[in-house]
């Protein structure tokens, strides 16, 4: 495999695992361990920590698996205090490594506790009561546990995280630093991860105590057996589903089973219903399916009812299914890591694998991005686009456009508020009326030729002014009112005492 240290062929006798251990390797099936199982299992049963650094399908969950049944084999769990803990960052991945040890734990009669969501806290609270040797979570429904007092993590002598940079892009990365302060000091920490961003630096930093670095291959590298291809598409979604169907029809032959990636859980189902449409054998699996409807999808996959598995990046991580021969990416990621992790699903376990990725007119800025990454460049299907370059300045030249309209839409408000201020500029001797009209009474001896000008605005104010003040004051509630002369000589009532007796 490439970058890796794995210089001469090792057998599993070597690694020093046990008798028990050994029996369950050879009745899987496995014949050598992959790079990083022989350079991290050995630490591992030791008790060392380990940072383990590894491209998706190098065999990490064997890894861990491997050394943790080794060391469980002494001792016994008790009630609400598992023995070990791992963490994954998604139900399926934990469904796979809770198979893995009923594989290679067969003989070992361990208990082995799976807590994740969409199933019941009845069932997985009589699990825990009995003693669980090995806890697989995820992080929020193991907190679910915990704080309703059902749990108790003081006895944890081994903690692994799983795929860690899956974390740090779900969000996760509190939880864990919170569940790391709960578990005892004296813990194993096994720390595994496709990828190092610093925020994985920093928890491995903080953590781990004197850790064996494991990097069997170069961080953020795809496996060398999978042909990578990009293809030019369309921007218009309709447009561009159609492109998809041409590319999978051009491969056809070829696919065995193969996994659509899209960006969105809404475009997933939409390309499930348009595959569906036109003949593909395609099922959807995203985020939002409940637990039981997204195994069945997965299982219905791995076994070859279904042909083309239309994903969002749920399943992007860790997916037990060794055999996908193709991928296809529908949108381009917009991290350039996860397209590694995407194209990670097929050419495992040194098999041939095929990428293809469509790639829109504003698509081509995540392009560059990945073959940053990637330190290559990917080749297209066809010739290159000439307007690659010119495509990428799009998106600047038409900010550049709407900065323009900004700059006349500035000018526009200035001149709206200049007509706004004309009506108010008129409406002044209207607001300024209404005191003269009242004080007239008082200036009647005023020119005759102020009074045409005047004599309309007044009549309308008193006429709109006195149906108000009936409805609000009518003349019937003020004449009930008793002593009214008590209050002036006049007889006038002060306005904010003419209010209606209720």
């Amino acid at each position: 495999m490439p970058g890796s240290n794995h210089k001469d062929h090792m057998s599993f006798d070597k690694l020093g695992l046990s008798p028990k251990v050994l029996d369950a390797v050879k009745a899987a099936g496995f014949t050598e361990p992959t790079p990083i199982q022989e350079e991290a299992i050995p630490p591992a049963i030791e008790g060392r920590d380990v940072l383990g650094l590894a491209q998706t399908g190098s065999g990490k969950t064997a890894a861990f698996t491997l050394p943790m049944l080794t060391r469980l084999e002494k001792g016994r769990a008790r009630a609400r205090m598992p023995r070990s803990l791992i963490l994954e960052p998604t139900r399926e991945l934990a469904a796979q490594v809770h198979e893995a040890f009923e594989t290679l734990g067969a003989k070992h009669r361990l208990t082995v506790a799976l807590l994740i969501g969409g199933v019941s806290f009845d069932a997985q609270d009589r699990k825990l009561d009995r003693g669980a040797d090995v806890l697989i979570a995820t992080p929020g429904r193991l907190l679910d546990h915990f704080e309703r007092g059902k749990l108790l993590l003081t006895g944890v002598d081994i903690f692994v995280v799983d795929e860690a940079d899956r974390m740090l892009d779900m969000g996760f990365i509190p939880d864990i630093e919170r569940l790391y302060k709960l578990l005892p000091f004296t813990r194993q920490s096994l720390f595994f991860s496709a990828t190092m961003p610093p925020e994985i630096q920093r928890i491995t930093n903080t953590f781990l105590h004197n850790p064996v670095q494991v990097e069997v291959a170069r961080r953020s590298a795809a496996a060398e057996t999978i042909t990578q291809r990009v293809v030019r598409a369309p921007k218009d979604a309709k447009a561009k589903r159609a492109k998809l169907r041409e590319v999978v029809r051009m491969h056809e032959n070829d696919v065995k089973n193969a996994i659509v990636f899209a960006n969105r859980k809404t475009t997933v189902g939409t390309l499930e219903k348009s595959m569906q449409k036109h003949g593909f054998n395609a099922s959807a699996l995203h985020g939002d399916m409940d637990q039981h409807a997204r195994l069945r999808t997965l299982n219905a996959f791995r076994e070859g009812s279904i042909d083309y598995l239309i994903a969002s990046d749920v399943a992007a991580r860790g997916l037990d299914i060794p055999d996908v021969s193709h991928v296809f990416n529908f949108d381009v990621p917009t991290h350039a890591e996860d397209y590694v992790h995407r194209i990670g699903r097929t050419g495992r376990a040194g098999r041939e694998g095929y990428s293809a990725t469509l790639i829109a007119p504003d698509e081509f800025k995540y392009l560059t991005a990945i073959e940053n990454l990637l330190e290559k460049k990917i080749e297209w299907v066809g010739d290159e686009p000439a307007q690659a370059s010119s495509d990428t300045a799009e998106p600047e030249k038409k900010t550049r456009s709407r900065g323009g309209s900004r700059k006349r839409g500035q000018s526009e408000p200035s001149e709206k508020r200049v007509k706004q201020t004309k009506p108010e500029s008129e409406a002044k001797p209207k607001s300024e009326a209404k005191p003269e009209s009242e004080a007239k009474p008082d200036n009647e001896a005023k020119p005759d030729a102020d009074k045409p000008r005047r004599e309309k605005p007044k009549d309308d104010n008193r006429q709109s002014a006195k149906p108000r003040r009936q409805d609000k004051h009518p003349s019937s509630e003020v004449k009930s009112m008793p002593n009214a002369k008590s209050f002036t000589e006049s007889g006038h009532i002060p306005a904010f005492l003419q209010r209606p007796v209720r």
